[in-house]
This record gives C-alpha cells, structure tokens and sequence, in this order.
C-alpha cells in the first residue's frame, strides 16, 4: 500500500468409596494437572482461536486459513528484550516481525509485510490517530501504474476488500503527518514479504488486536 495512498475517514470419587492411598492420590493429582500446567505453558495469543470469524462494527471479519500461513507470523507473546519502555511499538523490518513490548523481557509479536526494496522507511514516530475501517483513497501515481485504481479517486470505503483493512495507525512526528501507517490488508497472504510501498501491513485480526492496545501517543520505532 503506497504511503501517500492510506486516508481514514475515519475476542471425586464418590463420598461412599473407601480413600485412595496417598501414594495413589499423588499420582491421580498429577495426571489431572498436567494438561492444566502443559497449558499454562503455551504462551497466549497464538494459534487459530485468536483468528475466527467475527462481528466488527458493520463488518463481518472472516475467520483466516491460518493453515496457509507460516505460524511464526501468527500473534503470540515472546521473550524480547529490549531498552524500549512498556508500550512501545517496535517494528523490525528485516524479521518481518512488529513487537509490541510488554516489560519483563516480553513482548507481543505480530508478523508483519514491509515496503519493497527502495521504499522501506525508518526512524520514530508516535501514533497521531487511528481509525477502524478507514476510507483508501489512491494517489495520481498508483493510478497512472494501475488505471483501474482510477474507479476509486473519490475514495474507497472501509471493507473487507479495502487496501487498508479493518484498521489504520497514522504515524506522526509532533504534529506532522509522515504519510506512513500500520495498517490492515485485503491480501492476508502478503504478510511476511516486502510488498508494500512503505508501510507496515499486519492481519486484520491483529491489527485489531494491537489498536486496542495502542493509543494515540504510542511511541512507534520503525528499525532499520
């Protein structure tokens, strides 16, 4: 999605049996907690339950074929250290990967699709607003590269066939706009490519996911 493009319009036994010994009671304990503990190991917000169908606002999100899909680009909670404070959106392009870091060595983890080679953008920013199935309209360039884009001059409204998918994160620096966003996609398959024109594409699950996390304000570190 090309960075000039994306404007916004803006989930006992029973009493009667004689007691087990303590030995046999040990061993029964084990076997019921187990799963329980194996579970608790299993770091949260990965896996296909996070990416089921679901109602948002006047859109219908379809659940996504995380089948196709290579699992480490699916949302889940990592080790990441990092100097970053609690909060911030770290975005390292080269991994393909988005972080939004939680403290304690922790960090959500989302993958990502990057611009292409020649327009990948670096530096800080902070979100200056967000919007939840943004309007797309496409530049005179996209156009001119593609003449059927020109059907959406006036704009394009938020959709599940929008370029920018169920939301957008603006990245500002003070009270510029740097015409650079995180953003959603119709084209799930793209995340984990540099594909884009700029900016930071992710699932719509997950940047649903992380706008509600994020707030405006929300330092954002686009690394090299």
């Amino acid at each position: 999605m090309s960075h000039h493009a994306e404007n916004a319009v803006e989930t006992i036994a029973p009493a009667d049996r004689i007691a087990a010994a303590p030995s046999e009671l040990s061993r029964r304990f084990f076997l019921l907690a187990a799963p329980a503990v194996l579970a608790g190991c299993v770091s949260s917000g990965g896996g296909g339950s996070s990416y089921g169908a679901r109602r948002d606002g006047h859109v219908t999100l379809p659940a996504m074929d995380t089948g196709r899909i290579d699992p480490r680009f699916l949302r889940q909670e990592v080790a990441y250290a990092t100097r970053e404070r609690p909060g911030t959106i770290v975005v390292q392009p080269s991994q393909r990967y988005l972080y939004y870091v939680l403290g304690g060595g922790r960090a959500i983890r989302y993958g990502v699709g990057v611009g292409r080679q020649g327009a990948l953008w670096h530096g800080r920013a902070a979100i200056g607003r967000k919007g939840s199935w943004p309007n797309w309209t496409p530049t005179a360039n996209m156009i001119a590269h593609d003449p059927r884009n020109a059907r959406y001059a006036g704009g394009m409204a938020g959709g599940i066939n929008n370029p920018l998918g169920a939301r957008a994160l603006y990245l500002y620096r003070g009270n510029r706009d740097t015409m650079y966003r995180l953003h959603g996609t119709n084209e799930p398959l793209s995340i984990g490519h540099a594909v884009s024109s700029g900016c930071i594409r992710l699932f719509n699950h997950d940047i649903i996911d992380l706008y509600e996390r994020a707030r405006v304000g929300t330092p954002v570190v686009v690394l090299t």
